[in-house]
């Protein structure tokens, strides 16, 4: 994954919008019979690792008018999204957008298409 983040540090995913690099799925099925390639990315759920994520959900800022003193321009408050750089994350195929970014496959995925995450504390600490 150190790889992966060079590569992407140019990179700034927008709002609360999910990086994914989905997984390699076995062209194998449980009972043994291949499958052609293809039919697994059309599949209504996809899996993923997330690569990045944007900063959030933006939150509102009070607008007081009697304070002149204050600048304009005030830095602006994101919520932050609950999934982190390295989480399993199990989403909705048709609320994604896939691209291409120096030949590899990448899927653009807003928080709310992502059903579930499985994260690995260990590779955390």
């Amino acid at each position: 994954m150190s790889n992966q983040s060079n590569d992407l540090s140019q990179i700034h995913v927008i709002g609360d919008r999910v990086l994914v690099k989905p997984r390699k799925e076995s062209e194998r099925t449980a009972s043994g019979l291949y499958l052609p390639p293809g039919v697994r990315e059309k599949e209504k759920i996809q899996y993923g690792y997330v690569v990045k994520s944007g900063p959030g959900y933006p939150l509102p800022t009070s607008v007081d008018t009697n304070e002149t003193w204050k600048l304009s321009a005030e830095k602006l408050n994101y919520m932050p999204l609950q999934v982190k750089e390295g989480d399993l994350a199990v989403f909705l195929q048709n609320g994604s957008y896939e691209v291409d970014y120096k030949g590899d496959k990448y899927m653009i995925v807003p928080q709310s298409a992502i059903l579930m995450i499985e994260r690995d504390e260990t590779l955390m600490s």
